[in-house]
């Protein structure tokens, strides 16, 4: 009997219009953030907001999904609408980039790479925290992370 072929994700209609629909619900946001939190001393507040928070919730959401099991179809499409849709609108590099750049045309050299190399450096950690986190509450609530049974048996 014949195997059927997958189509790849990124040319599944369904997958791409979950990743739009996301990045575009993601991108509003960040917006609204960016407004609402305005600069404050030269520093933008709502984009490094977004980016550290963005980057705390992603790590929450991959550990959810790995500690969920083997990918499914709903959860690729969580994976795809929330982490890549709608994370990747609400996070941004390019504004970063942007900021950064404006930061030393302004002659702050010190603000810019503070900026830049802090939200990095800090967006990593928050992400390590949020699967941390999540990690943490799973193991309270006794949720051990699913057997593959594809591996060898522990101890051989």
């Amino acid at each position: 009997m014949p195997v059927a072929r997958r189509r790849p994700h990124h040319l599944d209609p369904v997958l791409l219009l979950v990743v739009a629909v996301g990045g575009g619900v993601g991108t509003c946001a960040r917006y609204a953030l960016s407004n609402a939190l305005l600069p404050e001393h030269g520093l933008p507040v709502g984009t490094l907001t977004a980016n550290l928070v963005g980057a705390f919730l992603l790590g929450v959401l991959l550990e959810l999904l790995v500690r969920a099991g083997r990918e499914t179809r709903g959860r690729r499409v969580l994976r795809l609408g929330v982490g890549t849709g709608f994370m990747g609108g609400f996070t941004t590099f390019s504004s970063l980039a942007l900021e950064v750049e404006r930061l030393l045309q302004d002659g702050r050299v010190g603000l810019a790479l503070a900026y830049g190399l802090g939200s990095v450096v800090v967006g990593f950690a928050l992400c390590l925290a949020g699967v941390m986190l999540s990690a943490r509450h799973h193991r309270r609530l006794g949720v051990l992370l699913p057997r593959d049974p594809d591996a060898p048996e522990p101890g051989l």
